[in-house]
């Protein structure tokens, strides 16, 4: 479904396709920022982070292009299922999570408004919270995550388009990924460094911060 702004047809809501195509795109992101990535998880962990996640998002990529299905949570799901399977350590299954529970809260759905994008992620973020235990201000990928999924409830509940609704959430996750560098670690590898994790950003909030980004340019304008 699309609706006429300024002129141009601005799609709201995102199919299987667009998920997909998405997907495929956020791999090619992370593959270009995998030596960032791994920097900034030098500092943090074991340094190979962005490796990792490469390895991941890229194995996922491939599964997707094979897939022709038209259910968005069977793509989530899918997507999620690949990155688990292909990452180790504490990286795999949070990602996972993230795609894996978006997933199964759209199955049976071929396109996703708002509304259910904002559920669909607030759930995401309540599974990846119970798993590692992690809040805002522990500077982990929940710092960039909780708050662009309170931006997308605000958004859903005011009633702005989805174009502008990913935009306002891509600037709320690069305010809390940000605001990592300035954070002492208080989980993972990472913790046992304390003091010495400051001024440098969580690899996975940025991650999460790139992943809502390239969703937010996703969205199609004719």
């Amino acid at each position: 479904m699309t609706k006429l702004l300024a002129g141009r047809s601005v799609a709201e809501t995102l199919d299987s396709l667009g998920f997909k195509r998405f997907l495929i795109e956020l791999a090619s992101q992370i593959s270009r920022a995998k030596n960032e990535l791994d920097a900034m998880d030098s500092a943090c962990g074991d340094g190979d982070f962005g490796s990792t996640m490469t390895r991941a998002f890229g194995q996922a990529a491939k599964t997707l292009a094979q897939s022709s299905s038209n259910d968005v949570g069977a793509i989530l799901t899918l997507a999620g299922t690949s990155i688990l399977s292909s990452a180790g350590g504490a990286s795999g299954p949070l990602f996972g999570a993230l795609f894996r529970e978006s997933g199964s809260l759209a199955k049976g759905k071929r396109e996703v408004g708002l509304q259910d994008l904002a559920s669909m992620l607030e759930r995401s973020n309540q599974k990846i919270r119970l798993m590692g235990g992690a809040a805002v201000g522990d500077k982990t990928l929940i710092d960039a995550l909780e708050p662009a999924v309170s931006s997308l409830k605000e958004s859903a509940h005011s009633g702005v388009s989805l174009d502008e609704a990913l935009h306002r959430a891509a600037d709320s996750a690069k305010a809390g990924c940000d605001s990592t560098k300035q954070m002492v670690a208080k989980h993972g590898r990472a913790r046992y460094l304390g003091e010495q994790t400051i001024g440098f950003v969580d690899p996975g909030a940025y991650l999460v911060c790139l992943a809502i980004t390239t969703l937010a340019m996703s969205i199609k304008r004719n």
